[in-house]
């Protein structure tokens, strides 16, 4: 299907929209501050060797020194020296010295107090490929397919990354996960890209001085190109002059095929509001999807799982009830598929369909299912029903969903989804009046609550305070908090 890129950009955020036959499939949204340094490769430059630690303060520009283990060092210097086993890796204090310059790369962020982590053991991570420019060998994921399918993959990156004549591999390369069904164009393409990147940072780290930046993992805008673009895309338009003018650059060195497509958006609404993304960003955090049936599907996603679940509503358009019900789920597949996608839903996945007798309707609701996921670029696995009616899935997470992108708990329920009634509220203030009478002799107690709560105490529990306030013989008032939540409350004793 043709597919259209909308990449909105501003100095703080970048989002990307990807549109599919008039409708968003993919949000992407990556935030300036939020990017870390895990990728970035340094020119960096010995502070201090640290023989009692194994470890060394390397200056790389940041605020703090960073930290390097003897464990993070190549294993290039390992060497037998001085009768030492090649498995057992010479002493910190003899590979490093203070002032000596290194190339570095970011394995740990920040945190706190401590500073970065790094390796000397470079990596440049491409779509379907991870270049290690200082080692030889080719890995394959373990998460991909048999044994026989990886030994397949090997033999065939061997093939494209053999060198003319007697000469070594230039490097060598893991690959991912999503390589499994690539084909020998994509991972050369891949393979080109990476050597590129790399002669251009070891370029640099022969011009730059210590503390330099090197190489940082690509943002969003640029991974668009690198890893978005496909034959289905018909145009990429961002609406940013500075932005169009890099990524001109950026496609022109490293992906030329996906210049062509790209286009500076001029239009005086902004871009997003072409296709309502802001609207569709708003439904992808709701719980409910509305079907255009009238049925609707209920998203719930937990620490452990996503659930989804699928029902008529108002739907009551064929002939028999299990038509209707056959026609929510066809509808509701198509509609499971796209929300996905559009949530960047991962993990296990648990669909429930509405109930269906028959079993050539299951059969094809499980057919649209498959086919509808086909489009996802994402690993998906999905196995028929279950005996008690569920579609069992998995999707593999390759960055956080939507939802934990752009929300957080609810601070009032904490993420329960849910938060107790006023007059459960209403009992829990009257039992620790109770309890506090019993330990405490104030002339009198006040309770500090939300609307919603003072008012059932006022009307429905006011009989229930009252025979309180007998008992204890004190007399308790009420005072409405508008700032506080519905589940808070305070007493204080006057």
């Amino acid at each position: 299907m043709i597919q259209d890129i909308l990449v909105n950009w501003t100095p703080q955020e970048t989002r990307v929209a990807i549109v599919e036959g008039g409708a968003v499939q993919e949000l992407h949204v990556e935030r300036t501050l939020e990017r870390g340094l895990v990728g970035n490769v340094y020119a960096g430059k010995v502070a201090r060797v640290l023989p009692g630690m194994q470890s060394a303060f390397i200056d790389i520009g940041l605020e703090r020194a960073a930290f390097l283990h003897v464990a993070d060092l190549h294993r290039e210097d390992h060497g037998s020296r001085g009768g030492r086993s090649p498995d057992t890796p010479l002493p910190i204090e003899k590979r490093l010295h203070e002032g000596q310059t290194l190339m570095v790369q970011v394995i740990k962020d920040p945190i706190g107090t401590k500073g970065a982590r790094l390796s000397t053991q470079i990596s440049v991570a491409g779509r379907l490929l991870v270049f290690l420019p200082q080692d030889e060998h080719i890995g394959i994921s373990q998460k991909i397919g048999s044994p026989e399918q990886r030994e397949q993959l090997r033999e065939r990156m061997l093939q494209l990354t053999q060198p003319a004549g007697d000469a070594k591999r230039s490097g060598g390369y893991i690959l991912r996960t999503n390589a499994e069904d690539a084909t020998d164009e994509e991972l050369a393409s891949d393979i080109a890209y990476l050597r590129k990147t790399w002669n251009t940072i070891r370029e640099q780290g022969l011009k730059v001085a210590p503390g330099s930046l090197l190489y940082q993992e690509l943002n969003l805008a640029q991974r668009v190109l690198r890893d978005l673009v496909n034959e289905q895309t018909q145009t990429i338009r961002i609406d940013s002059q500075v932005q169009f003018e890099a990524l001109q650059a950026f496609g022109q060195e490293f992906t030329p095929s996906a210049v062509g497509r790209l286009s500076l958006y001029r239009g005086e609404r902004p871009i997003f509001d072409l296709y309502n993304i802001d609207t569709e960003i708003e439904r992808a955090l709701a719980r409910r999807v509305d079907l255009k049936s009238g049925g609707y599907l209920i998203v719930d996603q937990t620490e452990a799982l996503t659930t989804i679940d699928v029902n008529t509503g108002g739907y009551v358009g064929a002939r028999n009830f299990d038509d209707t019900i056959f026609k929510t789920n066809l509808e509701a597949a198509q509609g499971i598929a796209r929300q996905l996608r559009l949530r960047n839903l991962g993990g296990i996945i648990i669909i429930d369909f509405i109930d269906m007798m028959r079993e050539e309707h299951r059969d094809s609701v499980l057919a649209e299912l498959r086919k509808q996921l086909a489009r996802d670029r994402t690993k998906v696995t999905l196995n028929g029903f279950s005996p008690l009616g569920l579609v069992e899935m998995t999707r593999k997470r390759t960055r956080e969903s939507l939802a934990h992108m752009l929300c957080q708990p609810c601070p009032t329920c904490e993420g329960r989804g849910q938060v107790k009634t006023a007059r459960t509220v209403c009992y829990n203030i009257l039992r620790e009046i109770l309890r506090e009478a019993r330990q405490f002799n104030p002339r009198e107690f006040r309770v500090v609550a939300s609307a919603a709560v003072v008012e059932m105490l006022l009307d429905e529990e006011n009989q229930h305070l009252a025979g309180l306030s007998d008992f204890i013989k004190k007399p308790i008032s009420l005072q409405t908090e508008p700032s506080m939540s519905p589940e808070q409350y305070d007493i204080v004793l006057l």
